[in-house]
């Protein structure tokens, strides 16, 4: 499937209110994730796009109401000289979800069509054969019951230029602004190219990109979690199971307890 990202820049506002309306996301989420705990269920969450696009962000809101021992970030930076000596996947199969975990990647296997691609870190004959051997990846995934929501925020070369200005101007967040970030905007244009060719190759039904307007934060946040909600809506049974017999005998012998209603 092609996708035109021309059609993810207008960065409309956010019509509403964002603080509410975020915690009343932030909620369902959290209710999500007892489901998701209670009925075994096992998730990854793909985040790809642009430098400065606002993932880190999307990531925190979209975590903060969650119990940590059931998800993990993975923030993917460049692999390590045992990595690069193995399959460019070898690094990838220990960040993957087992039951009742959502496992997050910022960024992912998605560098080798992309970044690797474009920076000539692997031969054309490598990255053309990602396609499938990331198809076949994430098609065993789905075999195993995982479902896979794969995100790519996009902002315009404007709004990247005006992030990346204002992280240099604070403090407590310059530290995010390298020089790779540089190198990768002087290559947009090849960057294009490799995406094009990333969404209709790897746009499966097993695990479809789904496209969001990064150039206005609050409305891309929003965006997110409402896109991951309904997806884990879709994916994870949406009834509470009953108390344990066992656990429920236990609290009445040490506390009298009874259940409501």
């Amino acid at each position: 499937m092609s996708i035109d990202l021309s059609q993810f820049e207008a960065g409309k506002k956010y019509i509403g209110t964002y603080d509410t309306d975020l915690k009343d996301l932030q909620d369902r989420m959290s209710k999500l994730k007892a489901l998701h705990i209670l009925h075994g269920a096992r998730t990854l969450i793909i985040f790809e796009g642009w430098d400065a696009a606002g993932k880190g962000g999307a990531i925190k809101r979209m975590t903060s109401s969650l119990d940590p021992r059931y998800y993990q970030v993975f923030s993917i930076i460049a692999p390590t000289a045992e990595e690069k000596d193995k399959h460019f996947l070898w690094r990838f199969w220990n960040k993957l979800p087992g039951k009742k975990e959502i496992s997050i990647w910022d960024r992912s296997h998605y560098g080798r069509v992309l970044v690797e691609r474009v920076e000539g870190f692997c031969t054309e004959a490598e990255w053309r054969r990602g396609y499938d051997e990331i198809n076949e990846f994430e098609s065993r995934q789905g075999e195993i019951g995982t479902k896979i929501i794969k995100i790519f925020l996009h902002v315009t070369a404007d709004t990247q230029d005006k992030v990346l200005t204002e992280r240099l101007d604070d403090p407590a967040k310059r530290w995010k602004v390298t020089a790779e970030d540089f190198r990768n905007r002087e290559k947009r244009a090849d960057y294009l190219v490799a995406l094009e060719d990333m969404f209709k190759r790897t746009h499966t039904h097993w695990a479809p990109w789904t496209v969001i307007d990064g150039n206005n934060q609050k409305a891309a946040r929003i965006a997110v979690l409402t896109h991951v909600i309904a997806e884990l809506e879709k994916s994870v049974p949406q009834e509470f199971p009953d108390a344990n017999p066992d656990i429920v005998a236990l609290a009445q012998q040490a506390i009298g307890y009874s259940a409501k209603g």
